[in-house]
Order: structure tokens, then C-alpha cells, then sequence
């Protein structure tokens, strides 16, 4: 069989309310909306960074995000210092968003990456982090990755 080297190119969210999660993103992460779809039972939102699609917004759902259930599990965005997940940290408090942990946490016991970690307005169970500067505070659970079991 042949290899390939893919890479993520976009992530498709279906949500309930699509205006309010297309401005939840677009407030949280900065995203642009690059383009919308507004037919009934046909609306979307295309989110992305200059010019780049990020992520898709798909009102096809009719409850919450269910973490029993399989397929995603957690979305996470990478930023250069632990200075911006911080910085996130505190944007998101001012907006009462749900965490999972309190502040800045390593990704495991000993780790120098790690950052913040939450929900959108669906339930849907986000990080931000970054690779390094999160070893000031102690991993909130042992044994286990930090991202895994929230």
C-alpha cells in the first residue's frame, strides 16, 4: 500500500445554532467568515485565518455534543507562547465560558506544553495550548493526559 502525508486541512462542526457559534469562534479565535450559507436547513459558515479555511460550521445538529457517543473527541489550537493562552483565558472568562480546569494546566505531569481547556457554546470540548511554559502548574490528573479526560 502507498504511503500518503496528509495534514489537517479544515474541521467540519456540525452545531445547533449557527449564528451563535459563528460568533463564538469568530470572537474566541479571531477567525474571519470567509463565506455563509443562510438557506434553511441548508445554513453554514466557512472560518478561517488570511484567506486560509480553519473550520466549518454545519447547522445539522438538533441537540448538545455528547462525549458518550463516538467521533470527536476534543479540538485543540496551537499558539506560539504560553503568553496567548493566557491571554484567551482571560477573553474567555469576561464571556463565562465552561472550563474544564482551572487556568493554565501542563498536558501531563512533568510536561513544559499544555494551555486551557473548555466548551463551546454546544458542549463541544476545546484547547488551546502551547508547546511550552505550562510546567509552572501541576497536571490536573495523574497518570493520564491532561486533554484526555475532561
Amino acid at each position: 500500500m502507498t504511503r500518503i502525508a496528509p495534514r489537517t486541512g479544515h474541521v467540519g462542526l456540525n452545531v445547533t445554532d449557527i449564528e451563535r457559534s459563528r460568533d463564538f469562534y469568530t470572537r474566541v479565535f479571531g477567525f474571519d467568515v470567509l463565506g455563509e450559507g443562510k438557506e434553511e436547513g441548508r445554513e453554514y459558515a466557512f472560518l478561517g485565518s488570511d484567506g486560509q479555511l480553519i473550520l466549518t460550521l454545519w447547522k445539522q445538529s438538533g441537540e448538545a455534543f455528547r462525549k458518550d457517543t463516538a467521533g470527536l473527541h476534543h479540538l485543540s489550537f496551537q499558539v506560539e507562547a504560553v503568553e496567548e493562552v493566557r491571554r484567551a483565558e482571560a477573553d474567555l472568562r469576561e464571556i463565562a465560558v465552561d472550563f474544564a480546569y482551572d487556568g493554565v494546566v501542563p498536558h501531563g505531569e512533568g510536561a513544559a506544553s499544555g494551555g486551557i481547556f473548555f466548551h463551546d457554546p454546544d458542549g463541544i470540548r476545546l484547547e488551546i495550548y502551547a508547546p511550552t511554559g505550562a510546567d509552572e502548574a501541576a497536571a490536573p490528573v495523574a497518570a493520564a493526559p491532561t486533554c484526555g479526560f475532561f
